[in-house]
């Protein structure tokens, strides 16, 4: 890679670095469709094993040798992120019930600590649910801790909450903890009037914890052996935990479950569905024989969600679907048609069917829809009066106005009795804000939006200093690609500079506006950084998503190539500094686009990287595989997903060619994606490569899908990345004037 003037990278002496690890070759045979695979590393999946251990323990030696020279950039960078962090912090108070819950954040302490203080109740709505002024550090008259994550993690290798919840009473705390990173969790009960824990513990719970609104019952899920939520579960307090009756179980291993209370809490709502259809069953809590009543037959194949609650005193449902809507549309339900064969229903239609407009969901309030809809690649939020809904007088919806090009928007929660909304606002760099949107009124048909916090963001940061314009890449297929470039303002287009493209394109997900503090460090350094929002998302409607999955899942990766083209032509950055990160799905994007072409990139870091998708999906044993045939295809029963797959899975189709750069970074603890497929993947490019470049695996042997916990480990791992990146790019020195002030 050639180097700029003034911009080179540290090198270290040949000689100083050990050799990689090599892992014997012990060949497995996997034959399908009459083809046959034979696989020299598939016993590196044992981690019981103490030569697989050794293994792991030998690529983090490696990787720390080969990375040593970067620890001065790491730290630097470490230091960045802190030094414009407000260590002591706190979050906007948010009411439920009688109660203002918030967490506070104390320099020096890894974790976050849960806190409330009671409510008022004046009469006048809006002051009412005005949240209480709160400082950082300074303790309210009244507060109480309900959870102290610094106390909770004490000795233990890992720290994480999956879910909590408070009874409408606010006597009683339940939380469910993970002291090991595999997202399996501990729930305990905490009597919040004498501090005392109750002797219910439940183990191994998912994440989503509820009371049933008299307080007597906590409903949990629970996950079976390949890590997919199957059962929702009820536990009576003080009877014993494995007499739990099971609310319901799903048998079909391609369908995950979940449940929430409706927002007037007189349902539980339990949602089974995969990517492509869903079905919501409803217990009501008055029901005494505890009968639960489906909405619409997964048979019929609609995906869709549904929220039962009151309209002018009758029961209700509003549904969000894709029946004959591709981009989804919101109707009301009388829940009498349902007895009816689902083509003599009548739906009423409240928010048509549009091509431009991706409806992603609705909820209610006592008094208004609240809608999510995505429009130009940007999710907003409409509000309606349920005041005439799906009638005549049905009133056009309102949206929060806000003056950024791009942003996002989203509910941050919502009370069913109150007068406002909490949304939650921010942009690439506008750092995160809350607002309170109060609702429309005849005196105030436009709502007003209320700001209740912007947060922090020291060191002298200023927005003007940086630059975010929206591009457009051109496919080969002529589809045009959107593209998020984000940059220093002082940066001269003249295509010397260093670029970074992130990208992950699976799922339907978006990769939407938001601030990233620890990316101000690689901006401050020059570098380019472009957010490719290629096919496989969700950014461009429902479209976008399905032409970019299943046999058309090369989408993903050809658009993500036209994006670094794009970088590459566009004067901005120099064609051969030109880097490339993504995480998880992200991460069999990172390594299909190094195969494709790796002369393209100077370095990959793929991280808990996809990376050998087609062995874990043909295992159904594994974690969470069948659940992905909705998104690959099924390679079991169907030879043409199977041959397709195996067109482009990264770890199948490394080939003798100069690979640039590569880190692999993964957590031994993952049951995502297993630590498995990069320690396998890392071990054939070494095996493969043509060039001199290195290949190395960083793995955290205490860690989870998202990696290690605590907030100061997990600046110390972005840290890590970016300073790879920096250094692998010749970008190692702040811009004149850039950097902490």
């Amino acid at each position: 890679m050639t180097q700029t003037p003034l911009q080179h990278s540290a090198t270290t002496p040949a000689a100083a670095v050990p050799l990689p690890p090599v892992a014997k070759k012990v060949p497995a045979e996997r034959t399908h469709h009459g083809d046959t695979f034979v696989d020299h590393y598939e016993w590196l999946r044992d981690k019981e094993s103490e030569e697989v251990v050794a293994h792991l323990k030998a690529e983090n030696a490696y990787q720390e040798a080969v990375t040593a020279h970067q620890e001065p950039l790491r730290e630097a960078i470490f230091q960045e992120i802190k030094g414009r962090t407000q260590e002591t912090d706190l979050s906007v108070p948010n009411r439920k019930d009688g109660w203002w819950y918030f967490s506070r954040s104390v320099e020096g302490k890894e974790y976050g600590i849960r806190c409330r203080v009671r409510a008022q109740d004046t009469g006048n709505p809006v002051a009412d649910w005005t949240p209480p002024a709160v400082e950082a550090g300074i303790e309210i008259p009244g507060e109480e801790v309900l959870l102290d994550g610094n106390v909770e993690a004490e000795g233990k290798p890992f720290f994480s909450v999956g879910g909590t919840a408070v009874t409408v009473d606010g006597n009683l705390y339940a939380y469910a903890v993970d002291n090991s990173g595999d997202e399996r969790f501990t729930l305990r009960i905490k009597d919040l009037r004498t501090g005392e824990l109750l002797p219910d513990v439940i183990e191994n719970v998912f994440y989503g914890v509820s009371f049933s609104p008299d307080g007597t019952r906590i409903f949990y899920t629970v996950v079976d052996d390949s890590w997919r939520p199957y059962q929702v579960k009820a536990h009576v307090l003080g009877t014993p935990v494995a007499d739990d009756p099971v609310i319901y179980q799903e048998d079909d291993v391609a369908m995950w479950l979940g449940f929430e209370l409706s927002s007037d809490r007189r349902h539980l709502v339990l949602g089974i569905g995969c990517s492509e259809y869903s079905e919501t069953r409803l217990l009501r809590f008055d029901d005494p024989e505890g009968r639960l009543t489906t909405v619409v037959s997964r048979d019929e194949r609609v995906l869709y969600e549904a929220e039962p609650f009151l309209l002018d005193g009758q029961e209700r449902i509003v549904i969000t679907h894709n029946r004959n809507a591709v981009n989804s549309m919101v109707s009301l339900v009388d829940p009498a048609e349902l007895t009816k064969p689902l083509a003599e229903q009548h739906w009423t239609t409240v928010v048509e069917h549009s091509d431009d407009v991706r409806v992603n969901g609705a909820g209610v309030t006592s008094t208004h829809m609240v809608v999510s809809v995505r429009k130009d690649t940007i999710e907003r939020v409409q509000v309606m009066s349920l005041a005439g809904l799906g009638t005549p007088a049905q009133e056009p919806p309102v949206e929060p106005a806000f003056d950024e090009e791009l942003y996002t928007s989203g509910v941050g929660g919502s009370d069913y009795e109150a007068p406002v909304i909490r949304l939650g606002y921010t942009s690439y760099f506008t750092p995160s804000r809350v607002y309170d949107f109060v609702l429309p009124t005849a005196e105030q048909p436009a709502g007003e939006l209320l700001l209740r916090k912007e947060s922090p963001v020291l060191g002298g940061y200023d927005s003007a200093d940086y630059v975010a314009t929206r591009e457009w890449a051109e496919a080969a297929d002529g589809t045009k690609v959107p593209l998020s470039v984000l940059r220093h303002k002082s940066l001269a287009r003249d295509s010397t500079a260093a670029g970074l493209i992130y990208g992950y394109g699976s799922y339907e997900l978006s990769m939407d506006p938001g601030f990233g503090v620890a990316r101000l460090s690689m901006l401050d350094r020059g570098i380019v950084f472009v957010i490719a929002h290629i096919r496989g998302g969700g950014e461009l409607g429902r479209h976008w998503y399905e032409d970019g999955k299943k046999l058309t899942k090369k989408n993903t990766f050809t658009d993500f190539i036209a994006a670094t083209d794009w970088l590459a032509a566009s004067g901005w950055a120099a064609p051969d500094r030109i880097a490339a990160i993504g995480g998880s799905a992200g991460g069999l994007l990172m390594g299909a686009v190094a195969n494709l072409a790796p002369e393209k990139y100077a370095a990959v870091l793929a991280q808990v990287p996809f990376v050998d998708p087609l062995n874990t999906i043909l295992d159904p044993e594994l974690p969470l595989s069948a659940l992905e045939w909705e998104e690959w295809g099924n390679p079991i029963t169907d030879p043409e997903v199977y041959q397709y797959m195996k067109s482009y899975t990264p770890y199948e189709n490394v080939r003798e060619v100069a690979y640039p750069k590569i880190a692999a970074v993964t957590s031994f603890n993952d049951t995502r994606v297993l630590y498995v497929e990069p320690a396998k993947w890392v071990q054939v490019l070494r095996s493969k490569t043509t060039g001199a470049e290195p290949i190395v695996m960083k793995i955290e042997m205490d860690g989870g899908h998202g990696g290690a916990s605590g907030r100061y480990v997990q600046w110390h791992e972005r840290a890590w990345d970016y300073a790879f990146i920096a250094d692998s790019l010749g970008a190692t020195e702040l811009l004149p004037g850039a950097g902490l002030k």
